[in-house]
């Protein structure tokens, strides 16, 4: 691969983009980082700001295209390197599950567990985009109770998504570690790329001061 041919990723240590930085080292192709500052505001400058007006991370560039929003980024850089094989083909029976658990993250679960966060009323369900909290949950243990992974056997990039998610969110409290999320979650933290990159943001936290 050329130099100019690598994607970069912009990221801010222990932050969403930490599961776009899990997934290219899973993928293991060469990448640059731009680390972000985010307790000095590096995101709201102007200079990020024109990579992605929402002053948010993960965000890639590529073959001189920005990429924006955590689930567009691991499908992108998924289906980037289909040698790594953490994408099923278009005409693998699995990709449109794969999809459709890749976007039940950003469209039902990660709302439902903010609003539960924030202690926000829920509204209608007929109102929200995931219904309500518990059938949100109710559906993700459904699907991990299958196991060992979100496809069953098959490892995926969704699996780099939801295992980094459910470590955050069930060690913060948001969501019980009941069965099977606790299973699953241990599962995904004795794979290397967690290890490598909890040890790439405690270096860079360290950095920044944090």
């Amino acid at each position: 691969m050329a130099t100019n041919d690598k994607v970069t990723l912009f990221h801010s240590p222990n932050t969403r983009s930490s599961g776009a930085l899990t997934l290219l080292e899973e993928l293991g192709e060469p990448y640059d980082l731009h680390v972000l500052d985010m307790k000095a505001g590096e995101q709201r400058q102007p200079g990020y700001l024109a990579v992605n007006p929402m002053g948010k991370v993960p965000a890639i560039r590529h073959r001189g295209q920005i990429v924006t929003e955590q689930v567009a980024v691991f499908i992108y850089l998924a289906d980037l390197y289909p040698q790594a094989g953490l994408a099923p083909a278009p005409d693998d029976p699995l990709r449109g599950p794969w999809l459709r658990w890749l976007v039940f993250y950003g469209s039902a679960f990660e709302p439902a567990v903010v609003d539960r966060s924030l202690k926000r009323e829920p509204g209608r369900p007929g109102t929200m985009p995931y219904g309500d909290f518990d059938t949100t949950i109710a559906t993700l243990k459904g699907q991990l109770a299958k196991g060992p992974w979100v496809l069953g056997e098959r490892f995926t990039a969704a699996d780099v998504l939801w295992g980094t998610a459910l470590t955050w969110i069930t060690g913060f409290g948001l969501v019980a570690p009941d069965p099977p999320l606790a299973g699953y979650v241990e599962r995904w933290n004795q794979r290397p790329s967690v290890a490598r990159v909890r040890e790439i943001d405690a270096k860079l936290a360290a950095a920044q001061g944090g």
